[in-house]
């Protein structure tokens, strides 16, 4: 399985490999920040993303198995299903699917990021909005079995965005996440799509797919 780039993608690649100079990510780390920086021409990503020990094989194997891919807002989810659907055609869910009424003091986000960790509790989880789901995600980990396969943690913002990272941080989840306040929908989907394009440099079928 191979993807073909758009040219225009190829030419911002190029930009990118030339302001960015010398690095010291691993060739899939870098694959992940160079889309990150493609997606929002800020060069600041390059300092911010953090990769756990083996979160990126994770993160490829998960892939490879089609574990059902769970985002927090529905804008990541339009960011990541288009090329999902061409390759490894894994579950897309937002959280926010179905549900109509928050659970008593909570946001609809959180309560249905909770509805789906019991679900999917060995899926991909990928935040790009609401740090407050992160944040419930974290706090029910420890109580459980498993774990997920991934964490993606970009959430933006002031409130409870850099306290939802540092919890990130303090589990042994793999994840791969965005310090301090900034992050979004299209950080997120890039990372999840910088991934998806990883495992399928290996996948084997020969399809050739244009993004």
């Amino acid at each position: 399985m191979s993807l073909t780039i758009h040219p225009i993608m190829t030419q911002s690649f190029a930009v990118i490999d030339r302001e960015i100079g010398v690095h010291n990510f691993s060739p899939q780390e870098y694959a992940i920040v160079r889309r990150v920086i493609h997606s929002t021409a800020d060069f600041e990503f390059k300092d911010l993303i953090r990769f756990s020990l083996g979160a990126i094989d994770a993160g490829i194997a998960a892939i490879r198995r089609r574990v059902p891919i769970v985002t927090d807002v529905g804008m990541v989810k339009q960011g990541i299903v288009g090329l999902v659907e061409q390759t490894f055609a894994n579950p897309v869910i937002s959280a926010l699917e179905g549900i109509k009424e928050p659970l008593p003091g909570k946001t609809r986000t959180e309560t249905g990021l909770l509805k789906c960790w019991q679900e999917y509790p060995q899926g991909i989880f990928v935040f790009g909005n609401a740090p407050t789901a992160l944040l419930a995600l974290c706090n029910e980990i420890p109580k459980a079995s498993g774990s997920p396969a991934l964490v993606i943690g970009a959430p933006v913002g002031f409130i409870s965005v850099v306290e939802s990272k540092m919890t990130l941080a303090a589990t042994e989840v793999p994840q791969i996440r965005v310090e301090g306040r900034k992050g979004g929908s299209p950080v997120a989907a890039a990372i999840l799509n910088a991934l998806v394009c990883l495992a399928t440099e290996e996948g084997g079928r020969g399809e050739s797919f244009e993004f």
